[in-house]
Order: C-alpha cells, then sequence, then structure tokens
C-alpha cells in the first residue's frame, strides 16, 4: 500500500527522544520510534547532548521510514542551555530548563532590569528556567567554560544543527531564552551578559526550511529540514490549535498554554509571554512538578496510581523538586491538615489536587495575558502523559468546572514538528495541516461542579506556609 510522501516528526523532550512518521496527505502515523534520555540528579539537571543526538538516530531509524521521509523537523525542550565551542563541539552538559541552580542569576536579572522592562523587552521575566538566567550561571560559577563557548544553542538548535550543518532557530524556540525580542535578538542585553550576538543562531521565519540533510545522518541526504521550535510550540502546533483555547499538558512538568492573537507581557512573571511556531502569540505558565512528583507520592504511599480516594481535609503541595509556578525554586513538598482518619488514597487524592490547583490558578492569568476570555465556560484541551490517567481527568474536571477534551492522538510534540515539515511539501501552514489530519479530536468529557472549597482550601494553606517554603530546605 503506497501512502504518498512520508514525513518525520522529531520530539526530543527531558527523559526521552520521539519520533513519528507521518503521511502528508492523511496524516495517519506509519511508524514510532522511541529512545531514552539520561539525565543527572542532585542539585543540578544536565545532559549530554551528544546522547540526543545518538537517540535522535534510534528514534528515528525505528519508524522504519528513515530511508523515504520527504522532510524532517524537530521540537525539543525548551530553554536548554547548549554550548558550543569553536568545533562545534559541546564544551559542558547542557544545563537544561528544570536545573533550578540559576535562580538567584534570574534574581539578580530581575532586580537589575526590573520585571517591567523585562515583560516589555522580552516578554517574559526569566526564572530560573530561562536559558538568558542559565548562562549569567555559567559565567559566575564556571568562566573557564564560558569563556570556551564560541556558539550558544537551544536543544533543537543543535540538533537542526547536526542535520544541516546550519545554525539556525525559529522565533518560538528563540522567544523562550529571555533575549529575543519580535525585532530580533537584543543586543544591548547580549552586550551586558557578556554574549556575542554572532555565536547565536540565525531566526528563520515562520514556515522557512532551515536547510537539507548533511551526508552522515540517518536520513537521506538533502531531505529537507524544517526549523523545528520548542516543545511546547510544537505542542499548540500538533493539535492544530485555534486561538483562546486553552491546553493543559500533564507530563514530568505540567503547562499551560493558549495560542494568542495578542503578544502577552506579564510582569508579575507568571506568564511566559512566548512566541508561537507560526505567526501569533503563546502566553503560558509552567510546574515542575506534576506527573513524577504524584506518582512519587504514590510509590511512598505504597499505592497504584490510580488508588485515590475522595474526601478528607489534608493539603499537600508536591513541590518535590522545588516549584517555577508559583515561584518557589527552593520549596520543597508540603503536607498540612493530617487527621487520624485520614486515609492514604485520600493523601493520593490530595496530591493530584496540589498538581492541578498550581496549573488552574495560572490558567486566567495565561488567557488574559493573550486579551483572550478567561471565562471557565469553554472547554480546555488535556494532553500529556497524565491524560490518559483516569484519576488525572477526575480531578482537572472537578477543579476547572470545564469540559475537557483529551485527544487521541498521543505525540502532539512530534505531531507538530511533522505538521512543519509537511508544511514545507504543500506550502500550507502547518496549523492548517494539523487541522487537516484532525489530530485534536477525541472524547468530550462533559463538566461537572467546580470544587472550589477544595481550591480555597489549596490556596489558603498555600498563603499561610510561604515563609516555610522560600527556605533553602523548603
Amino acid at each position: 500500500m503506497t501512502h504518498g510522501p512520508v514525513v518525520i516528526g522529531v520530539d526530543s523532550s527531558t527523559q526521552a527522544t520521539k519520533a513519528v512518521a507521518v503521511a502528508v496527505e492523511t496524516g495517519e502515523v506509519l511508524g514510532q520510534g522511541h529512545a531514552p534520555h539520561t539525565v543527572s540528579t542532585g542539585a543540578g539537571r544536565e545532559s549530554d547532548p551528544g546522547e540526543w543526538w545518538r537517540a535522535f538516530g534510534t528514534a528515528v531509524e525505528a519508524t522504519g521510514h528513515a530511508d523515504r521521509a520527504a522532510a524532517v523537523s524537530v521540537g525539543g525542550q525548551q530553554h536548554g542551555l547548549v554550548t558550543l565551542d569553536a568545533a562545534a563541539e559541546p564544551v559542558r552538559p547542557a544545563l537544561l530548563w528544570n536545573d533550578v541552580r540559576s535562580a538567584p542569576q534570574a534574581e539578580e536579572l530581575t532586580r537589575r532590569l526590573g520585571a517591567d522592562a523585562w515583560a516589555r523587552r522580552a516578554g517574559s521575566v526569566p526564572t530560573a528556567a530561562f536559558t538568558v538566567a542559565k548562562w549569567a550561571w555559567l559565567r559566575e560559577n564556571e568562566p573557564d567554560a564560558a569563556d570556551r563557548v564560541a556558539g550558544v544553542r537551544l536543544p533543537h538548535d543543535y540538533l537542526t544543527e547536526r542535520l544541516t550543518s546550519t545554525a539556525v532557530t525559529d522565533r518560538g524556540d528563540a522567544s523562550g531564552t529571555g533575549w529575543w525580542t519580535p525585532d530580533g535578538y537584543d543586543e544591548e542585553l547580549l552586550r551586558d551578559l557578556g554574549l556575542d550576538p554572532a555565536a547565536l543562531p540565525r531566526v528563520v521565519p515562520a514556515g522557512e526550511a532551515a536547510g537539507e540533510v548533511r551526508d552522515g545522518t540517518p536520513l537521506r541526504p538533502g531531505t529537507a529540514v524544517a526549523a523545528g521550535t520548542g516543545d511546547n510550540m510544537a505542542a499548540a502546533l500538533g493539535l492544530g490549535l485555534p486561538p483562546g483555547v486553552p491546553v493543559l499538558s500533564l507530563g514530568t512538568s505540567g503547562t499551560v498554554h493558549a495560542v494568542t492573537r495578542g503578544r502577552p507581557a506579564d510582569p508579575s512573571g507568571t506568564v511566559a509571554g512566548f512566541a508561537d511556531a507560526g505567526t501569533d502569540w503563546l502566553p503560558l505558565a509552567c510546574t515542575l512538578n506534576c506527573t513524577l512528583a504524584v506518582d512519587r507520592l504514590a510509590a511512598l504511599l505504597g499505592l497504584d496510581r490510580e488508588a485515590v480516594e475522595p474526601g478528607g481535609s489534608a493539603v499537600v503541595l508536591p513541590f518535590l523538586d522545588g516549584e517555577r509556578t508559583p515561584n518557589l525554586p527552593l520549596a520543597s513538598g508540603l503536607l498540612h491538615g493530617l487527621r487520624h482518619d485520614t486515609t492514604a488514597g485520600q493523601l493520593l487524592q490530595a496530591a493530584y489536587d496540589g498538581a492541578v490547583h498550581s496549573l488552574l490558578t495560572a490558567l486566567d492569568d495565561v488567557l488574559r495575558a493573550g486579551g483572550e476570555s478567561a471565562e471557565p465556560a469553554g472547554e480546555l484541551l488535556l494532553i500529556g502523559g497524565g491524560a490518559r490517567g483516569e484519576a488525572w481527568r477526575r480531578t482537572v474536571l472537578r477543579l476547572s468546572g470545564r469540559p475537557v477534551r483529551v485527544p487521541r492522538a498521543r505525540e502532539p510534540v512530534a505531531l507538530g514538528a511533522a505538521a512543519q515539515a509537511a508544511g514545507l511539501l504543500t506550502g500550507e501552514s502547518p496549523y492548517d495541516v494539523a487541522r487537516r489530519w484532525r489530530t485534536a479530536d477525541g472524547p468530550l468529557l462533559e463538566p461537572v461542579a467546580r470544587d472550589d472549597s477544595a481550591l480555597e482550601r489549596i490556596a489558603g494553606t498555600l498563603a499561610r506556609a510561604r515563609e516555610l517554603l522560600t527556605g533553602p530546605t523548603g
């Protein structure tokens, strides 16, 4: 059976690389591949970029279509700092988005320029996650390594450059660095940071190719390569997301985002004012603790992750890795309200509630930042690994009060990259490609009455516990 042209979309995430081979005409997924990454533990979170490249090859070859793909594109984890020397080899392991050692540098950068100025110029107030803070950390803590840096890349940029030998990026991923503006790189800021603008990749317009596959890669030489984008931008693209429809993504981290026509600029720092992979915007809020943190608490309690029980008054703030939203990078997990009759299942449900509360609290801010309605009437798209879990679905329904749609498409980031690659071949907008593929189709879960008492209990506990959550030991 022939399927016409085939493209490959890649999701190079924190924990693994996933690849899908997709028929351009129908959107049918013809093959898939997966390869894990190693991430350091301890105070920092680092990975070897060379391992991403090896995982890329393994995942792409596993699709079974590496030798016939007509185009390819890479979606990658945002914010990571990849430093290259003059020979384009990594100077050191990449600092990942969830490495919170750069929290002091983020605070100092905000103090020096002011939150309002950051929001106006870069669209976002930097947190520990942002590339700008990680570069400042590197210069302060490893000056010898910083002095050897001839090129700075984001994770998806690094893989695109390995494919094409061309240093390019897109506006979506670049908007998460802290040094990109709608008018290009902020050269005044870069000078203050001691970073030569020539060390950064060229930002190509939406729809423009990054180049062609060179010799010595898992793909055929000459294969078209799209510019790629950040993972959140690729997920929005992979769903063909129309403006104003919010997405809640449940993964290692949790995110809420929406495509908007208006450019966001939130001086509070809750909402990151990202660009999307097209010509619109993607205001986004992110939490560090989502499915991984809840699974860890389930393991500590000796329970299956679905073994939740209703009731109880306990509150769990599952900030096991510090937290980004709310911005408490030095926090640890907190349990409050334990009683003699509290069950293990109720504690597990409280952990779900705490994780979802953080995301829903930011949802209204995300929509308002982009000039969209924050009324809780419209549907919410639920994606990520957690979206397949009944306990996660029920918790989001109960605490949001919204109808929830769960797209059947399992890999929206890789599908978004595939839609970007397909657009190179057909001349369509990648968003139109994804809508034609009907990637957002899936069951609609009817809304239930919002559990305002649980939301108020969590919010009250968080307000009273902030002093405990800001110290070096949480």
